[in-house]
């Protein structure tokens, strides 16, 4: 089934609309092993570090983590530690240098609409991936929405798709988002299954 879907190239409200109604007609056609299947590619792109760097703990610190860090330490650079809004620093919001768009060069600050740290509830930071499967299903700790809804926010939220098109210099998260959002579909059409923790060590 994931080949199926992977041919959405655009996903409009629209086809999302039609994708989803898609989905839930076929939700006895997937099995729990195609599910785990499809939420481990879901994984590869909640753990890479275009996601996680922002899904952080709440010592409210941005990571600079990942291959397009080099060397540099985990944390945000010039000692950047959000307020508990995670949106700004010290009374300096966030968009004082994440613009709406990235800068085009490398290095260069990269920019998103409501650019933020995500919710501390969403913590992904050195979460595993059975951790970050059962978040993802828990309403107290994925912005009170049904997995359906979590696929619609990775198709269509402006800050999500930053992800994959981070600004010269950074490595994307891997597949796309009309892909993820295929994957989350064909794991919720199984059931949802999530690994155990220890099959996820």
């Amino acid at each position: 089934m994931l080949r199926v879907l992977t041919f959405v190239t655009v996903l409009s409200a629209g086809a999302f609309a039609l994708l989803t109604a898609t989905m839930s007609g076929a939700q006895t056609q997937a099995s729990e092993a195609e599910g785990l299947v499809a939420w481990d590619k879901a994984y590869e792109v909640f753990s890479h570090p275009r996601c996680v760097n922002c899904h952080v703990p709440d010592d409210n610190k941005p990571r600079w983590s990942g291959p397009s860090y080099g060397t540099k330490g985990p944390y945000h650079g010039m000692s950047i530690v959000a307020d508990d809004t995670r949106k700004r620093a010290a009374g300096l919001p966030c968009s004082a240098c994440h613009t709406k768009q990235n800068l085009p060069f490398p290095g260069g600050a990269p920019g998103a609409p409501h650019w933020a740290l995500a919710p501390v509830e969403m913590v992904w930071w050195e979460k595993s991936s059975a951790e970050i499967c059962e978040q993802i299903k828990d309403p107290e700790r994925n912005g009170g929405r049904t997995v359906e809804e979590v696929a619609d926010h990775v198709g269509n939220d402006e800050l999500v798709a930053w992800g994959w098109s981070p600004g010269p210099g950074r490595e994307p998260a891997p597949h796309s988002a009309n892909e993820t959002v295929a994957f989350l579909l064909e794991w919720q059409s199984a059931g949802a299954p999530c690994p155990s923790s220890a099959a996820a060590e």
